[in-house]
C-alpha cells in the first residue's frame, strides 16, 4: 500500500540541541522527493534532525516498509511509534545506509528494535514513522522519493 505522507520537519532544537537543517519538497536526481538535509551536531545534548509524519490507520495487514531512498551514502534510521509507547524516547528503530543512487530499500518489521520500552510492535497500533539523521556529527543529506507498507 503506497503512502502519501505529510512529512513535517523535527530538530533536537525542541530539547536544547543545536542541529540545523531542513526539509524540502523537489526534484531530486530526476525524481520527485522529500529531502532532509542539514548539519547534525551533538553538541549540547543533541544529534538529530528529522521528517516525520502521522498515519491512522495501523498496518496489521503488511509485513514491513519499503522506501525509495537516495542519499550522501550516510546511515539513517527509520523509527517507528506506536499507540502503545507514552515517552518521546520510546521507538522501534532500525538503520539503513542511503546510498548516491535512487534504490529501494525494504524492512520488515521483524528487524526492528525496541528501543526504551518493554512493549511488542503491533503494526495495528503504527500512529508514527520517522526518518532521523542521529547520533555523529555529519552533514544529512536524504531524499525519500517513496513509502509504502508490503
Amino acid at each position: 500500500m503506497q503512502l502519501t505522507p505529510d512529512w513535517k520537519y523535527v530538530s533536537d532544537g525542541v530539547m536544547g540541541g543545536l542541529s540545523q537543517g531542513r526539509l524540502d519538497h523537489g526534484i531530486v536526481a530526476g525524481r520527485q522527493a522529500a529531502r532532509l538535509s542539514g548539519a547534525v551536531s551533538t553538541a549540547n545534548n543533541g544529534g538529530f534532525i528529522q521528517m516525520a509524519f502521522d498515519l491512522d490507520p495501523g498496518a496489521e495487514a503488511y509485513r514491513g516498509i519499503g522506501i525509495e531512498v537516495y542519499g550522501n551514502g550516510a546511515r539513517y534510521d527509520l523509527r517507528l511509534r506506536t499507540h502503545d509507547l507514552t515517552r518521546p524516547w520510546q521507538s522501534f528503530r532500525r538503520s539503513f545506509v542511503a546510498g548516491p543512487a535512487w534504490q529501494q530499500v525494504d524492512l520488515p518489521f521483524e528487524t526492528f528494535e525496541a528501543h526504551r520500552t518493554e512493549a511488542k510492535f503491533a503494526p495495528a497500533r503504527l500512529r508514527r514513522i520517522g526518518i532521523l539523521a542521529i547520533g555523529a556529527n555529519f552533514e544529512a543529506d536524504i531524499a525519500i522519493a517513496g513509502l509504502w507498507f508490503y
